[in-house]
């Protein structure tokens, strides 16, 4: 990106150097065609490769063999009789074109800034099991049945089923749901996601290439082929387009001098009126370069997706901006699309079964609107996740800012995978979990 707005900012300077010299000097035609070359060919050079490389592969009627076959001739043009010169239209079609591809490439940046985060759900090492000891190697060497192991905080690099452990795992890469999935021996494991506690044992059930996180890093990927209905017709039009341009301007060039040697309209010699009818097939190829056209439509809906992903929306390929415009009605599904995935104490509960802690006093508790027992119950949970790395322990803790400092103990703290965690608070046993959990207690 930055080379190539250097590469732009040369040209300019070198076209309006060009113009200064043609106005100021008195040169030759071919002199001035030496002059505009630099700035031509430096701003070109990319453009004429492709038609060449096109012409090689027998696909020569695309934009780039137009554009070429366009400018080339703007250079041509001036060296016939009493034509003049269109050396500065020459350079800056080709200007004009590499502008517009400057711009789809900055907007298909920012694009693809937006959904760069995705791309950090592939993991880096899988830890497997060989011989009895723990091997770091690339996810792409293990194989299907082959056990690896997963310590929390790391990605889970394949897909599988857990054989032992329990832990909590982070989904919201692939489901966009923040709250954490317990996880248990058996249970399905999918690669991508985020092992937030535990250490599990994975079997592997899949190959890295067939993997959850493969699958969709390739979507990711291949966004940009999502081509719309009208970048697809700008590209069928372009096929057709050119070739009907082309050899219209041969039919321009060589028909009329023939009908006037013919005598059948006008007069002169074939060769007396070639040269004339040559150089208006040239302004003709000059006059029919869409190249307005061809950047326009492409830089458009590379534009508005660049726009929306500033506004962190994803839009993964421009043939969906084309169906948004025809959105009348849009139902959210709120977690991470409305809200952060970021888990807050919104409201405590208590009723009168909830009992008074001695060693407590909730005067000294200055936390929200809260009844006595309301501020109770909110110590003791606080107190019981003192040690947990669950997101749900955090927020407890966050919502009870005395919990670190207030001086009370927490001793003899059990996970229960599935359920929750049981403590002591200052002696006290404290459950803290989910509705299993307290239905097991009572």
């Amino acid at each position: 990106m930055k080379s190539k707005l250097i590469l732009i900012g040369v040209t300019v300077i070198l076209l309006i150097t060009a113009v200064f010299i043609e106005k100021e000097y008195s040169l030759a035609t071919w002199q001035l065609l030496l002059v505009y070359l630099i700035p031509y060919l430096l701003i070109g050079h990319e453009t004429l490769g492709e038609a060449a490389e096109g012409i090689a592969k027998g696909d020569m009627f695309n934009e780039n063999f137009l554009m070429a076959i366009a400018t080339i001739g703007a250079l041509c043009i001036g060296f016939f009789p009493g034509s003049e010169t269109e050396l500065p239209e020459a350079v800056f079609v080709m200007l004009f074109y590499q502008v517009g591809e400057l711009f789809e490439g900055y907007a298909e940046g920012k694009s693809r800034d937006s959904i760069s985060h995705l791309m950090n759900i592939r993991p880096d090492v899988a830890n497997v099991e060989r011989n009895g000891k723990v091997e770091s190697v690339s996810p792409e060497d293990v194989k299907i049945g082959e056990t690896i192991v997963i310590r929390p905080g790391e990605k889970v690099p394949l897909d599988g089923v857990v054989v032992e452990g329990n832990s909590a795992l982070n989904t919201i890469a692939l489901t966009g749901e923040s709250m954490p999935r317990d996880l248990n021996e058996g249970d399905t494991i999918m690669s991508g996601c985020i092992n937030l506690s535990g250490v599990v044992r994975v079997r592997t059930t899949k190959s890295f290439g067939e993997s959850t996180v493969s699958k969709i890093i390739s979507l990711v990927e291949s966004a940009d082929k999502n081509k719309s209905k009208s970048e697809a017709f700008i590209t069928r039009f372009a096929r057709v387009y050119t070739p009907i341009v082309v050899f219209a301007a041969i039919a321009l060039a060589f028909i009329p001098p023939f009908l006037a040697a013919t005598g059948i309209v006008g007069e002169g010699t074939f060769g007396e009126n070639f040269p004339l009818w040559l150089n208006r097939a040239l302004i003709f190829l000059v006059v029919s370069c869409p190249c307005a056209l061809v950047i326009s439509v492409p830089l458009t809906f590379f534009g508005g997706i660049g726009g929306a992903s500033r506004n962190g929306i994803l839009i993964k390929g421009s043939n969906y901006m084309d169906a948004l415009a025809k959105v009348g009605t849009v139902v959210f599904d709120k977690t991470g699309t409305l809200t952060h995935g970021e888990f807050a104490v919104a409201a405590v509960h208590a009723d009168a079964s909830c009992p008074d802690h001695p060693s407590h006093n909730a005067d000294n508790v200055h936390i929200g609107e809260y009844s006595d027992k309301e501020k109770i119950l909110l110590h003791l949970a606080a107190h019981a996740e003192h040690f947990t790395t669950h997101p749900i322990g955090a927020a407890l803790r966050t919502a009870f800012p005395q919990e670190a400092t207030d001086g009370c103990e927490v001793t003899d703290v059990e996970e229960i995978a599935g359920q929750g965690i049981r403590a002591q608070v200052n002696g006290k046993v404290v459950c803290v979990g989910n509705k299993k959990m307290m239905e097991s207690i009572g």
